[in-house]
């Protein structure tokens, strides 16, 4: 009787382990210049399904965010980003969502590198 229960509590908590978001933390580099560039950001980032917090400093330029790994990952923040009009290392802005940004957001466009170490 003892091992029955002791192997019905083991199952029990390995359930709830899967049942239970799988969170994760990652920060990296989005470029911008104010906090209107944070506001959008922050508000990209979280337009992600799966983005619990986003958070950027505009001093550091670094985008802390937490995410359910079943849902998402940061690429697709890098992305959401990007459509905005703020680049990141592995995702450039494109020309238009660049140029339509408020003169005061405007920093250096450069191309993204090739690859991403998301996806690897």
């Amino acid at each position: 009787m003892k091992h029955i229960k002791s192997i019905l509590i083991i199952i029990f908590i390995f359930t709830i382990n899967i049942t239970f978001a799988q969170l994760k933390t990652e920060e990296f580099k989005v470029e911008g210049k104010c906090e209107m560039c944070k506001n959008r950001i922050e508000k990209a980032a979280k337009s992600v399904k799966g983005i619990k917090t986003a958070n950027w400093n505009v001093e550091s330029k670094m985008l802390k965010i937490t995410f359910d790994l079943k849902e998402s990952s940061a690429y697709e923040v890098e992305q959401a980003v990007a459509k905005v009009g703020h680049s990141t290392k592995y995702v450039s802005a494109s020309k238009k969502a660049y140029n339509s940004l408020p003169s005061c957001c405007k920093y250096e466009l450069t191309d993204a590198k090739k690859g991403c170490n998301h996806c690897n």
